[in-house]
């Protein structure tokens, strides 16, 4: 089938496409930047922002269905800059989709969703929505949701992945951001450690994208349904970023903040930030703190009867891939 992949370009958009392409769909790539790796790998690529509505309708023409991958992720930001690309983003998915007769879309979305600050133990997906949230990445993926899911119809099937955590080889966002910081110096562990998260490696992530995709049709069991995607194997929070740096060389933490010390100098952080009006990271957030120091592990037995997920690659050998692609 012609597949569109919105954020091809993008880490998971990437392995995506390659997985689509390897198994002989003709896939077409709608993303910001040039992408001159998607043209080497056989994608068609089109350039263009996803909230601009005619480009949208544009990139779909002629396609069989969507896998919508385009966000702006990060724990700091205005409201506005999140809202654009997320949820007037999906929206113009949404509606080119159902203009141009294409009847499955494959939505990317987040457990932060539903986080609400508290730990989150083997929870699946009737967990509700928190009635706030403490920044703007999981409010507007939250609505994007929302208005995904509740465009699901008898001639538009619609499905909603939460991927936690993805990672792996060439990872510019979780792995750059544990890395670069374990070597400044600036990475601290916050809290003891014992709480326990779920992660997933790239190639399980991009697997069950494309598993969805074949399951979902009007009024298939998927079809308006969001569904957790992890690797299955909760571990502690400090030893998976510790073992990340150990993939890269780096040392592992040794420094220890408590929760509520951590907690204050992120609200100060804020504070200044706003008042200054100062465009870079706080080097903490309220929200980091909170996923640093609390359980998010899930249930993904829902993925697995659904769609037929299984994660192929486990943390283990996701970990010695990681490495040498550190090495070499």
């Amino acid at each position: 089938m012609k597949v569109l992949v919105t954020g091809g370009g993008g880490f998971l958009g990437t392995a995506i496409c390659r997985q689509l392409i390897d198994r002989g769909d003709d896939v077409v790539s709608f993303s910001r930047g040039a992408q001159s790796h998607l043209k080497a790998m056989g994608v068609h690529h089109i350039q263009g922002n996803i909230a601009d509505a005619e480009a949208v309708c544009d990139a779909v023409k002629n396609c069989d269905a969507v896998i919508h991958t385009a966000a702006k992720a990060g724990v700091w930001g205005s409201h506005k800059s999140f809202y654009l690309p997320n949820v007037i983003g999906t929206n113009n998915i949404i509606t080119s989709c159902q203009k141009a007769g294409i009847t499955r879309l494959v939505m990317t979305s987040s457990p932060s969703v539903v986080f609400d600050g508290t730990d989150m133990e083997g929870v699946d997906e009737s967990i509700p929505y928190p009635e706030k949230y403490h920044a703007a990445y999981p409010a507007t993926k939250a609505e994007a949701e929302k208005a995904a899911l509740a465009a699901n119809s008898e001639n538009f099937a619609v499905t909603v992945l939460r991927p936690h955590l993805i990672w792996g080889p060439g990872d510019p966002h979780l792995v750059k951001r544990i890395v670069e910081r374990g070597k400044s110096g600036k990475l601290k562990q916050i809290g003891p450690s014992v709480k326990r998260i779920d992660s997933v490696y790239i190639d399980n992530a991009a697997e069950a994208h494309v598993l969805a995709l074949e399951c979902l049709s009007p009024g298939s069991v998927c079809a308006g349904k969001a569904y957790f995607i992890s690797n299955g194997e909760p571990v502690e929070t400090w030893w998976l970023v510790n073992a990340i740096l150990e993939s890269a060389g780096v040392p592992p933490l040794k420094k220890q903040v408590p929760v509520p010390v951590a907690m204050a100098a992120a609200t100060i952080m804020e504070t200044l930030w706003r008042v200054l009006g100062i465009k870079s990271e706080p080097l903490l957030t309220r929200f980091v703190v909170g996923e640093l120091s609390t359980s998010h592990w899930f249930d993904i037995s829902a993925a697995k009867h659904d769609l037929g997920y299984q994660p192929k690659i486990s943390i283990a050998e996701g970990l010695q891939k990681l490495k040498q692609s550190f090495q070499t």
